[in-house]
């Protein structure tokens, strides 16, 4: 135990976030790479010569790679030193975004986007409890919520930068300009990321002791329909707010940015107050994307209501994201990275679902029938979160506090 400890306080920096903001600008990149591909499906697809929806399997492979490829990749590299995993992924993700520039043909560019897909299973399943470890003492809200900030800028920033590049340059030139900024953010992490010794070793044989937890099984229940019934909503949000919400394309843009600024201030927030009002935060998120999804037909009866339900929307998922984030770290003390690549698997799980689902809706009823669709799937992962994982949640918090580790006779 002491030893332990010893080593817990050498990885950390008192006073500093600085290795942190690294961890940030990277997760900026990753999520700006994730989404960059939605604003250069036409670009690709007339560039190919083929349709907009095969050209559309570049996101759902990508998707499904990350799902399927998060636990397996994180089992096999679980014992590699933090800092050293760090910056092998991101050498990965820089010489996949080159492939991607000077990709030949589709199927060359589909192999550089599966490379980038597994330093993204990776990257997620280590990046938010390697920012807690090296945090400064106290600080551990705050470095998580500075790594999601970096997803919301990418939202903000990165997606209308990339598009930009790629009308204007060709779409090569931005996943090349990516690659390089990639390159700019490995060399600072080179830099300024202490070496943390893996604490997250654990082997197929003790998976199962892992997953036992039913605060872990219940988040993780929960998050496979959550997320489903958001991305049945969300991946087509678009033609939603254009056909029935009668928005133009400026106007479009700007709902869209709106969620990238909201996730700042979420950010913000929960840095703050999260660790007084866990629940609060958990059942806002669980419980608003269930009634703001059933009420984003009503709401685009009106601009305004429009924009306002969007904004409630975007704080519920970045409550989600946050909230859902911070109990695996809690509840999965050991072998953190390998239970956050088991939630980062199921959450895109959840994205290709939600995905599907909602363009059977499309296709089969129309675009303005998303929310509900959504919405109903949300209901299930409410129900199953109040009835369910709140009170595992306690059960779970309570036997933290009365764990030895934390007796008065201990911290003497």
């Amino acid at each position: 135990m002491e030893t332990g400890a010893v080593r817990q306080e050498a990885v950390r920096k008192p006073g500093s976030l600085i290795p942190v903001l690294g961890l940030t600008f990277a997760a900026f990149i990753f999520n700006t790479s994730e989404f960059v591909p939605i604003g250069l499906l036409t670009d690709i697809a007339r560039d190919f010569s083929i349709s907009e929806s095969n050209a559309g399997m570049l996101i759902t492979v990508y998707a499904w790679v990350v799902a399927i490829a998060s636990l397996p990749l994180m089992l096999v590299f679980a014992k590699t030193e933090n800092k050293k995993l760090m910056l092998s992924i991101t050498a990965l993700f820089v010489a996949s975004h080159i492939l991607s520039g000077f990709s030949k043909d589709f199927y060359m560019l589909m192999i550089s986007r599966i490379g980038v897909a597994c330093a993204h299973a990776i990257f997620w399943s280590v990046v938010t409890p390697f920012a807690v470890r090296i945090a400064p003492e106290g600080k551990e809200s705050v470095a998580l919520g500075l790594v999601v900030c970096g997803s919301s800028i990418a939202m903000i920033a990165g997606l209308p930068l990339g598009r930009t590049i790629g009308l204007y340059l060709g779409w090569r030139a931005t996943f090349l300009v990516i690659g390089a900024l990639a390159a700019v953010i490995m060399c600072v992490m080179a830099a300024i990321l202490p070496r943390t010794p893996s604490d997250n070793s654990i082997s197929l044989r003790k998976l199962p002791a892992l997953i036992k937890s039913p605060a872990l099984l219940n988040i993780y229940l929960v998050t496979v329909i959550a997320i489903t019934g958001h991305f049945t909503c969300y991946s087509y949000i678009e033609p939603f707010l254009v056909r029935v919400a009668g928005f133009g394309e400026n106007a479009v843009t700007l709902v869209l940015t709106l969620f990238g600024i909201v996730g700042l201030v979420c950010s913000f927030i929960f840095s703050k107050y999260y660790s007084r009002h866990p629940d609060r935060y958990i059942r806002f998120a669980v419980g608003g994307i269930c009634v703001f999804l059933l009420l984003l037909h009503v709401s685009a009866m009106n601009p305004l209501t429009a924009v306002a339900l969007c904004i409630l929307w975007a704080a519920a998922i970045n409550f989600y994201n946050l909230s859902f984030q911070s109990e695996i770290i809690r509840n999965a003390p050991k072998g953190t990275a390998v239970a956050m690549s088991i939630y980062s698997g199921i959450y895109n799980i959840g994205i290709g679902a939600g995905a599907l689902i909602g363009g059977y809706v499309c296709s089969g009823l129309d675009v303005t029938y998303i929310g509900y669709a959504g919405g109903v799937i949300a209901i299930v992962a409410a129900a199953i979160c109040f009835s369910k994982l709140m009170p595992a949640l306690r059960v779970g918090a309570a036997a933290r506090e009365n764990s030895p580790e934390n007796s008065p006779e201990n911290n003497k």
